[in-house]
């Protein structure tokens, strides 16, 4: 599929209702605003579907977004925890992998990366509807990832520098040493801890997800 209009196959969050006896798939609005901007489609993939695989390969997408929100299961119990999402966005990875595909992976999308990668992930601080400055390291280099910029935070837990799985490269790093953004050393594929969905989309955002997919902007 070439030109205007790719579709970028995106993940969703569960979120549970145990009165309703729900178990509802939700991706933030934001999201088809900013892929719209960049002349893209949202197709969010439904994390129940009796062949994913089979849904996947129809959807032939030139980007896939593994999203944030939910921890992932074998870290927490309670409505939080969605195993089926961890099973849709392990296919989701290995897919963009095996064909090439470029990944946008954003918080719980950069820890699912570290995890499947066998790295540690550990509880952090102070990282919860918190604004802070990074520091940009030199696989940032060739990619708008500034050093001292600031960018929004949202999640309880993250990975430690030494986390990095083999064929990752560290690009940025918050005030306490966590992971900010890793570049991959081969494929297209990028992972934020930041959400530029949220807010005010900051135009090195913009940059990077065009850069990533090779779309003029």
């Amino acid at each position: 599929m070439s030109g205007a209009g790719q579709r970028a196959v995106i993940s969703q969050r569960v979120e549970v209702f145990a009165d309703r006896d729900e178990r509802r798939d939700a991706l933030d609005q934001r999201w088809a605003l900013l892929l719209e901007s960049l002349g893209m489609i949202a197709l969010p993939m439904p994390n129940a579907l009796a062949d994913p695989a089979a849904w996947l390969a129809a959807a032939d997408p030139a980007l896939i977004i593994l999203t944030g929100g939910n921890d992932l299961a074998h870290l927490v119990d309670g409505p939080d925890a969605a195993p089926e999402r961890d099973r849709t966005e392990a296919l989701l990875l290995q897919h963009a992998s095996e064909q090439e595909i470029p990944l946008l992976a954003i918080c719980r999308g950069l820890q699912m990366i570290v995890d499947s990668g066998g790295g540690a992930l550990v509880p952090v601080e102070g990282h919860v509807a918190q604004d802070h400055a990074i520091t940009a390291h030199p696989a940032a280099a060739s990619w708008p990832i500034r050093d001292g910029r600031s960018v929004n935070s949202f999640h309880n837990w993250g990975a430690e520098q030494s986390a990095v799985p083999a064929g990752w490269e560290l690009a940025a790093t918050a005030a306490d040493g966590t992971v900010e953004a890793m570049i991959h050393s081969t494929l297209p594929q990028v992972a934020l801890m930041w959400h530029p969905e949220r807010g005010e989309t900051d135009r090195d955002d913009i940059e990077l997800i065009s850069k990533l997919t090779g779309r003029n902007i």
